[in-house]
């Protein structure tokens, strides 16, 4: 059953939404309520890393790090321990 849900937002929030709607043949409507659907039912899943490692994840690519090792002994140390 759908109803009516009249929302207060700032007028250049909703002309954006608009827009994106539209550039993914989409309504408002929907995107609303994909949003809440996903909002209400994600589940939080555990995290492997903190929250640093996480922001730091693929800044240097894996060659880098490699090619690094081979001149820093500290550097490759750390790349072979174990977490």
């Amino acid at each position: 059953m759908e109803t009516k849900l009249t929302l207060k937002l700032d007028k250049s929030v909703i002309e954006s939404a608009k827009e994106y709607a539209q550039n993914n043949n989409n309504s408002l409507s929907k995107l609303v309520e994909n949003y809440f659907r996903n909002l209400v039912t994600k589940k939080e899943t555990p995290k492997k890393h903190s929250t640093l490692v996480e922001s730091l994840t693929g800044i240097i690519s894996e060659k880098e790090a490699e090619e690094w090792a081979l001149e820093d002994p500290k550097i490759r140390y750390i790349l072979t321990k174990e977490i």
